[in-house]
């Protein structure tokens, strides 16, 4: 198993890049957004470039991170991580590049930080109606980088550690290769569950924000899902 967080991913996109590896469903929005591998991964390269031309990041540099689990969440983690970073998040502490949701830009008043990058995590990718002082759009400055990106070899600091937790926790919630799995974003926030444990598995992700139980089994069925953390 590759203890490299770029690897897993890149693995998880090569069995089939044409399949649906993350679907994002909102339900106070009605939002439904879903990318196949190909298009997460051009989303993460975008990402490491922006990290890396724009903000000059190196391996092994901090890069903060205010962001609730999204499918924008999951191209900042794993852009992050391509770019050999190391993600803080919690408690304010000093960072070369800090991600916040535009509902926790006051949390992220007391963080340390260099380039500082605003997310909407509106439907269809949206920008922010108003970019709060001192801030850039996401989604806007990430869409002018390239749509390659590669990886250093020897991954980030949290690579090891968070590959391994990646591994347990798929075991210990019955994910394996080929699963469809639902989580329910309020009951599983940790990426190590919403996003790399499925991966390190070789499964697929429906991620529902605002879960509305109602809508619960019909999406199971219309997902195909395999496995249910809601």
């Amino acid at each position: 198993m590759p203890d490299n967080l770029t690897q897993i991913f890149a693995a998880a996109v090569a069995a089939d890049p044409t399949r649906p590896l993350l679907t994002w469903y909102d339900d106070s929005t009605g939002d439904r957004t879903e990318l196949s591998g190909a298009t997460l991964a051009n989303w993460v390269a975008k990402t490491a470039n922006l990290l890396v031309d724009t903000g000059g990041l190196s391996p092994g540099d901090p890069v903060g991170v205010l962001l609730p689990p999204h499918w924008q969440t999951a191209a900042v983690l794993l852009g992050a991580w391509s770019a050999g970073a190391e993600v803080r998040t919690g408690a304010a502490q000093p960072v070369d590049v800090l991600f916040a949701a535009a509902d926790r830009v006051a949390d992220a008043a007391d963080w340390p930080a260099g380039d500082r990058y605003a997310l909407a995590l509106a439907p269809l990718a949206a920008p922010l109606r108003e970019v709060p002082p001192g801030y850039a759009d996401y989604v806007i400055e990430v869409r002018g980088h390239g749509d390659h990106f590669t990886p250093y070899p020897g991954g980030g600091p949290q690579d090891t550690e968070l590959a391994d937790r990646a591994t347990r926790r798929a075991a210990e919630l019955g994910i394996g290769a080929g699963d469809r799995v639902l989580v329910d974003a309020a009951r599983h926030p940790d990426p190590v569950d919403w996003l790399l444990a499925p991966l390190v598995a070789g499964a697929s992700v429906v991620l529902c924000g605002h879960l509305d139980p109602a809508r619960r089994p019909g999406r199971v069925t219309a997902e195909k899902v395999t496995v249910d953390l809601a």
